[in-house]
């Protein structure tokens, strides 16, 4: 829903529990547990963050009676006009010596033999 890639998602506590990370197999043990077995109840939030992608996202748990059948739960909110990684800033660089690191060309006159 969030079109996130490697999310990590922590427990918005101060305490910094994590839910999921993106670090392949360090959360593994989470995925059958329940969000109440994580103290997560009506009001929590959560956070979660998309490195690759320079993308945080901050999630309140609102719990409903009033979902529809079947349904586990319900997204609700704004959502941002693009998901995805944030524009690369414009750079203007001086290429005069063949490379991009920054370097200028030398000035020095020394002697020639």
């Amino acid at each position: 829903k969030f079109a996130m890639v490697a999310p990590d998602v922590q427990i918005d506590d101060g305490k910094g529990t994590i839910l999921i990370s993106s670090e392949e197999g360090e959360t593994e043990a989470n995925n059958h547990r329940k969000l109440s077995d994580f103290g997560i109840r009506n009001g929590s939030r959560l956070q979660a963050d998309d490195f690759l992608q320079d993308y945080t996202l901050l999630i309140n748990v609102l719990h409903s009676e009033d979902l529809e059948k079947d349904v586990e739960f319900e997204v609700v909110g704004d959502t941002p006009e693009r998901i995805g990684p944030k524009p690369s800033e414009s750079t203007s660089r001086n290429i005069s010596n063949g490379s991009d690191d920054g370097a200028q060309p030398s000035t020095s006159t020394g002697n020639q033999c």
